[in-house]
């Protein structure tokens, strides 16, 4: 079996920017995506995110962005990266499932059912949307009603004439209150007080908010996501929610769920007919488990101060998607220092050439 220089894992915005830019250098390389369709994520996301929500989200190199408008970015987007792909001819093999990536005798095997790749190197682009974050809490196995997370959002009609416990201090929570609110009755709980923006999200912002994430993934802590330390803002289509308390009504966590509701700690008690867990997402990286990569802090350590992708552990292991690059801020540029690290590696380790 032929050896690649690279394989990349994922097709969402920071995959194809790695790829765009391996390609660019002449580095062989394929990339594997879970999906069936061009997209990565944002295929996935509700109706009511439109193109002005996304941050950047489609700012591919060698191309030009969509337009910033009220489109559906579960439509644009995959539209716009099925394009992309056919314009750079990106050598994207679909659906594949990575299962694991092992080291044998320092090639990297990566491995999907019964196929498997063999390359010096790697890039890992899968991101978070495959890997959502659901906190256990006392009571919940016995909730009678219908509890949903964010990857499973079925959109505002579907909770019309039921009460909503929407659980989680994150901009998907704020949007799903904004969406809910003015058709059905909701409740909002976050285990911190959220914290708001009242300035314009510049690019300003958007880089001291990169900062903190990288803080994190220098010391080779788990990171946090960029969207957790941007603060949170209203929409003007999250007016008419704001208008109707939904947000200044908000809860700590209660302490327990029962049959038709949840109680907190004082005794109090709600009934709420269905609970949508807005709580985010973990990095998707189970698959790289076999190349111990994670240091003892818990997280995958990155260079450069936290502002590479190259994986502290093992130089040939680039990371996109992944902390500082986990958002549509950070993950166009984290595409070309993949790229870069991977030359470095071919280059500089000779038990990979």
């Amino acid at each position: 079996m032929s050896i690649l220089d690279s394989i990349v894992i994922g097709a969402g915005q920071a995959g194809l920017s790695a790829s765009y830019h391996l390609t660019r250098l002449g580095i062989s390389h394929v990339v594997l995506d879970s999906d069936a369709e061009p997209g990565g994520a944002w295929q996935h996301r509700w109706d009511a995110l439109t193109m002005r929500d996304v941050h950047g989200v489609a700012e591919l190199p060698g191309d030009t962005p969509p337009p910033r408008d009220g489109q559906r970015a579960n439509i644009v987007v995959p539209a716009y990266f099925a394009a992309y792909e056919r314009t750079h001819v990106l050598p994207i093999i679909r659906p594949v499932t990575v299962d694991r990536v092992d080291d044998e005798d320092g090639v990297l095997v990566t491995r999907a059912g019964e196929r498997e790749w063999r390359s010096r190197t790697l890039v890992n682009a899968t991101g978070t949307w495959t890997h959502p974050f659901l906190p256990h809490y006392p009571g919940m196995e016995t909730f009678l009603g219908e509890q949903l997370h964010t990857i499973d959002y079925p959109g505002p009609e579907h909770f019309r004439g039921k009460r909503v416990l929407v659980v989680g201090g994150g901009a998907s929570a704020v949007q799903f209150l904004g969406a809910l609110a003015p058709i059905t009755d909701t409740l909002w709980v976050t285990r911190r007080e959220p914290v708001w923006r009242t300035d314009d999200f510049t690019p300003e912002a958007g880089a001291a908010a990169v900062a903190l994430v990288e803080q994190r993934v220098a010391q080779g802590l788990p990171p946090q996501s960029v969207v957790s330390v941007t603060g949170l803002m209203l929409r003007e289509q999250e007016r008419e929610a704001e208008r109707l308390g939904a947000y200044s009504a908000r809860r700590p966590m209660f302490t327990r769920i029962e049959p038709d509701g949840v109680r907190w700690a004082d005794g109090s008690f709600e009934r709420v007919d269905a609970i949508l867990w807005a709580t985010g997402f973990r990095p998707a990286i189970g698959h790289l488990a076999p190349l111990h990569l994670r240091s003892a802090a818990g997280g995958i350590q990155l260079d450069r101060g936290g502002r590479g992708t190259t994986a502290v552990a093992d130089p040939r292991i680039q990371l996109v998607g992944y902390g500082p690059s986990a958002s549509t801020i950070g993950a166009n540029r984290a595409g070309r220092s993949a790229a870069t690290g991977v030359r470095r590696a071919l280059a500089n380790v000779p038990s990979i050439r």
